[in-house]
């Protein structure tokens, strides 16, 4: 009986409660639609943990975006761990060894991300000429970048933002336990960087 509010939500629950959540599966659609524009057929995605729920999101919105183009996504380019800078370059590095590497990388994380762009530099590799790559950013305070054109393509949410509308909502169900759970979807703003650009010939 205590009022709660939920950042994200769950697709395995039958409960309505109130929720704030950002559109996972349209920001990772839009990203790699934007990668396969740009020319990339061999795409690679490094995700979060798919037995929670934004990923699972994520991944679906990955795949959906291959839905009338001439190519199948290759289920060998997709992993899924912990979002950690080691898991984003591991990773990288393994793929950028093989005899046909990803041409482009779409990150889970900004944290990952700085691990991929490591591995793409130790091979010896450009980002956004030889490997393109695009980042999901929280914009979290301590990774803001000060430039005008960022380093990274990134679907950008605040996660600060999230919070304060979190925030708000539970102090309606504070003032009103009896208020209808809400739900509010926002939606990610893809920011175009300096670490993508056409695939490579």
């Amino acid at each position: 009986r205590i009022p709660f509010v939920v950042h994200g939500r769950s697709s395995q629950s039958d409960q309505d409660y109130s929720w704030v959540d950002v559109n996972n599966q349209r920001s990772f659609r839009r990203a790699t639609e934007f990668l396969l524009d740009l020319g990339h057929r061999r795409i690679a995605l490094i995700n979060g943990l798919e037995d929670m729920d934004f990923a699972r999101r994520r991944r679906a919105g990955f795949l959906a975006a291959y839905d009338g183009h001439d190519v199948q996504p290759d289920p060998v380019l997709m992993r899924s761990a912990e979002m950690t800078e080691y898991y984003g370059h591991h990773e990288t590095a393994k793929m950028l060894q093989t005899d046909n590497p990803p041409t482009a990388i779409l990150a889970s994380s900004l944290i990952s991300g700085l691990g991929v762009r490591r591995a793409i530099e130790e091979a010896g590799l450009t980002m956004g000429q030889d490997v393109s790559v695009i980042v999901h950013d929280d914009m979290l305070s301590y990774l803001t970048e000060p430039k005008e054109v960022p380093l990274f393509t990134a679907t950008r949410s605040s996660v600060r933002e999230a919070g304060q509308i979190s925030a708000d909502l539970l102090m309606k169900l504070v003032d009103n336990p009896t208020t209808e759970p809400e739900h509010i979807l926002l939606e990610a703003e893809l920011v175009v960087g300096r670490s993508t650009g056409p695939a490579p010939k």
